[in-house]
């Protein structure tokens, strides 16, 4: 139907536009003078006009700047302030270090007592003229005198105390004295995080100096975070508690290193440290919403660590993995789906009814538990690539037994428990990737069971054959799994009406409705409608799923198969049988690449046949071909998988006639007997443009390796005898359809003998078959260009161009060898620099070309 507007309607639309377009024109060059004018005016006292707001914009404010103040960041003096307190700090350590042993101890007192003070006092001043800035560099040089007092101190009136244990004491002392100044003067950003700086180092080194061990110094440092923790939790200045959550995070993290390290060694010990690190952790992430999720993890991770701790000295070595991951599997377990808040007070908040715990916390807590399930699964997947992957890793011929006399390796059989615990619990969670990823456990335990327990060579083979027909059959019918999956039918039967939908936002009528806590896979149903894609059906993903893991290991059972005869041919053919029942029971794309396998395992039993029998290659080129014969045959009664499984056979043939090389007379035949198959599927119409096209070049393959067997030295007087008909049938069939192409009409009958004839030129060394060749091809192109005719134009053309060439090739040789060395490489510059400069016209040029000879027939 026709939709487009009467004229007069559409020419206001355009005029409509038409004027919308100035107007934006108009605005945007005006915006544009406004930007030139201020970026190129002279400097001024007077600040330039300004542009007029755009409708809806906030206008600025009227009236001059305040002054810039002395605190702001981001001015000059800061910068200034900041390079003149280094300096003198700098120049302080200077005089500490060095100039201090050339005055008394009287004089040494005065001196630090009196710059101490006045670099303390200062700031006072300075906050109340509000020279802020100011008086944070003189504080912060008042800080760094403080630290060398101690120092001095040390080194004059104590200098036979232990160090380490005067720096804790020094620290403690600092601390307190720089919260007490801080506290004072609150405008001053510097002391107070400069005090829980100097905070992180009293109980450490207090431990270091009283002698203690790694355990006792982890103790100080998780005391020290938790005292960190009360600062995040109980102070306001931003800068205090990011302090605070730095050295928590690394007095944290050590001690939980070092907890962790003694749960291996001294697992009570290391229990106890990781036990109070998570409490501390948990008890911050209840407090700290938006820090919920990571703490709880971490301190999930601490006591999953210490539980596995206590546990593994009891427990042989190899269920130390799987302890851990019964270990994180029970603390996934405090994961329970959100219910609906009970009172609107108690719905932002983050925690469920009946005092559990936050949303988070568990979220967190869960998170870790199935990290740390997740790397026991990655500890039991060595075995899953030895079962998959050992077999092709050959080393000796094909039957040889390499398999079947040993097992492939051997791996703790706890591996395959991991596996199994993983995919069990993962299938009882209600959601979709969950199901995905217990189906792919479950493949990959049935993989790793023969490498885990040693199993022998046929219950190997059987148990992967046994897997990949499971697998498959997901292909042919809907399985338990699949229709566990569906919606639940609404009341009343599949015939019953359904309900209507309920209104956006409304709750859900009860546990079984759609998107409602307890109903099945609720989790994915929508509780509401949403506009989105559709979603690919469960059933659907999980068949998929299961149907890759079969194919995948389908090579690795050929693989394995190979080292024993019988045992290769029952292989190969239980597997044709199950690829083809799933080619022609099952549905979708599964059915077609099963149909493209089972042409594969097909072409697999044919060598396996061959080699058992003894036969030379050319002879296995010969029965190869017997694939693609079939394949055609097939295709022409299965029109669904036809395209893919023809498309495989004529794959198969290019090994074929890789194998017929060695004999060329074999590799003529096999070469007839491909066009024969191509000749034979060009019989129906849907096939018949490429087949044909195929069939002719295999013949005239065929041909041309026939006469070379046969040494043929004039290929004109087989080919001429055939050109000639073909021309006279082509000629014929253009005068009864205009619109045949001439490529249909005489590109077969030309090809036929120049192509022959230029093979035979170039290797021809005397003169009279180039120039004949030469001639014809100029007729030929001549002809084509005369009447229009692409075939005729390009195969005269391309032909005349390859003979010229062969027969210049000498003398061009002969006179580049005479050329200096330095002007190929000139002449190839210039002419690269003439085409760049005519870039554009040559592309003109070349895409008339191109259009002129398409448009040929």
């Amino acid at each position: 139907m026709d939709n487009s507007l009467p004229p007069a309607e559409e020419l206001v639309l355009v005029d409509r536009e038409l004027a919308r377009l100035d107007a934006r024109r108009t605005q945007l060059l005006a915006r544009r003078a406004w930007l030139l004018r201020v970026l190129y005016a002279p400097a001024s006292p007077t600040a330039p006009t300004p542009f007029p707001p755009a409708p809806g914009a906030r206008p600025a404010a009227a009236g001059p700047r305040p002054p810039v103040a002395d605190s702001t960041p981001r001015s000059a003096q800061n910068v200034l302030l900041t390079l003149g307190g280094t300096l003198l700090t700098i120049a302080a350590i200077a005089f500490t270090l060095v100039s201090w042993g050339s005055m008394g101890i009287g004089g040494r007192s005065v001196v630090l007592f009196a710059v101490t003070s006045a670099a303390l006092a200062v700031p006072v001043a300075l906050l109340r003229r509000g020279l802020a800035s100011t008086a944070e560099s003189v504080a912060a040089l008042g800080l760094v005198l403080m630290v060398l007092d101690a120092y001095a101190l040390h080194r004059v009136a104590l200098p036979e105390t232990d160090g380490t244990g005067y720096t804790a004491v020094a620290a403690a002392v600092l601390a307190g004295a720089w919260t007490a100044y801080g506290s004072a003067l609150s405008r001053l950003r510097i002391p107070l995080p400069v005090a829980v700086v100097a905070g992180q180092l009293p109980l450490p080194l207090g431990v270091l100096a009283a002698g203690g061990g790694p355990t006792a110094f982890a103790w100080a440092a998780l005391v020290t975070a938790a005292a960190d923790g009360a600062l995040i939790l109980w102070t306001r200045p931003a800068a205090v508690r990011i302090t605070a959550a730095v050295g928590a995070t690394g007095l944290g993290g050590w001690a939980l290193l070092t907890g962790g390290w003694l749960s291996l060694t001294s697992p009570w010990s290391g229990a106890a440290l990781l036990l109070a690190s998570a409490a501390l952790t948990l008890y911050a992430a209840r407090r700290l919403p938006s820090l919920a999720v990571a703490a709880s993890a971490v301190a999930g991770l601490a006591a999953v660590a210490a539980a596995g701790g206590l546990l593994r000295p009891a427990v042989p070595a190899d269920w130390t993995v799987p302890v851990y991951v019964l270990c994180g599997l029970a603390l996934v377990s405090v994961w329970r789906p959100s219910a609906a808040p009970s009172s609107p007070a108690t719905a932002g908040d983050g925690a469920e009814a009946g005092g559990r715990l936050p949303v988070g916390v568990r979220l967190g807590l869960a998170g870790a538990g199935a990290g740390v399930a997740a790397l026991g699964v990655v500890w039991a997947l060595p075995p899953v690539a030895v079962g998959l992957l050992g077999p092709m890793a050959r080393t000796t011929e094909v039957w040889s037994g390499e398999h079947a006399d040993r097992a492939l390796t051997s791996f703790p059989g706890t591996a395959v428990l991991v596996l199994a615990v993983a995919a069990a619990v993962l299938a009882a969670v209600p959601r979709l990737w969950a199901r995905c990823v217990a189906l792919a456990l479950v493949w990959a335990l049935l993989t790793a069971l023969p490498v885990s327990l040693g199993l022998p060579y046929a219950a190997t083979l059987a148990l992967q054959l046994l897997t990949i027909a499971a697998a498959l059959a997901s292909a042919v019918r809907p399985g338990p799994l699949r229709r566990g999956l569906r919606r639940p039918e609404p009341a009343g039967g599949p015939g019953a009406p359904k309900a209507e939908p309920a209104a956006p936002g409304a709750p859900a009528a009860a546990a079984g409705a759609p998107g409602a806590p307890g109903a099945p896979w609720g989790a994915w149903a929508p509780s509401r409608p949403r506009p989105q894609a559709p979603a690919a059906e469960p059933g659907t993903v999980l068949g998929w799923l299961a149907y890759a893991c079969g194919l995948v290991s389908v090579p690795s059972a050929v693989a394995l198969a190979l080292d024993v005869r019988a045992a290769t041919f029952a292989a190969l053919g239980a597997l044709l049988v199950l690829l083809a029942g799933v080619a022609v029971l099952g549905t979708g794309a599964r059915r077609v690449v099963a149909a493209c396998a089972a042409v594969l395992t097909a072409t697999g039993l044919v060598v396996a046949v061959a080699a058992a029998t003894g036969w030379e290659d050319h002879w296995t080129a010969l029965a190869l071909l017997l694939v693609p014969a079939a394949t055609a045959a097939v295709g022409a009664k299965a029109r669904p998988v036809a395209l893919p499984v023809e498309i495989t056979g004529a794959v198969v043939a290019l090994p074929a006639f890789a194998l017929a090389a060695s004999r060329p007379a074999f590799l003529a035949l096999a070469l007839a007997l491909g066009g024969v198959i191509a000749a034979a599927t060009a019989v129906r119409p849907e096939r018949r443009r490429f087949a044909s096209w195929t069939a002719a070049v295999l013949f005239l393959l065929a041909t041309w390796v026939r006469l070379a067997v046969w040494e043929v030295a004039t290929p004109e007087a087989y080919t001429l005898p055939v050109t000639v008909p073909a021309l006279v049938v082509g000629f014929l069939r253009r005068r009864r359809d205009r619109d045949a192409s001439s490529w249909t009409a005489y590109g077969p009958g030309l090809a036929a003998t120049l192509l022959p004839s230029l093979l035979a030129a170039w290797t021809d060394p005397e003169w009279p078959r180039p120039l004949a060749l030469g001639v014809a091809a100029l007729v030929v192109t001549l002809l084509g260009a005369r009447f229009r005719l692409q075939a005729l134009l390009v195969l005269g053309g391309s032909v005349l161009a390859l003979d010229g060439l062969h027969e210049l090739a000498p003398y061009v040789v002969q006179a580049v060898g005479a050329l200096p060395r330095w002007l190929p490489p000139a002449l190839a510059g210039l002419l690269l620099l003439a085409v760049g400069a005519t870039y554009e016209q040559r592309l003109r040029d070349a895409r008339r070309l191109r259009d002129r000879v398409a448009r040929m027939r």
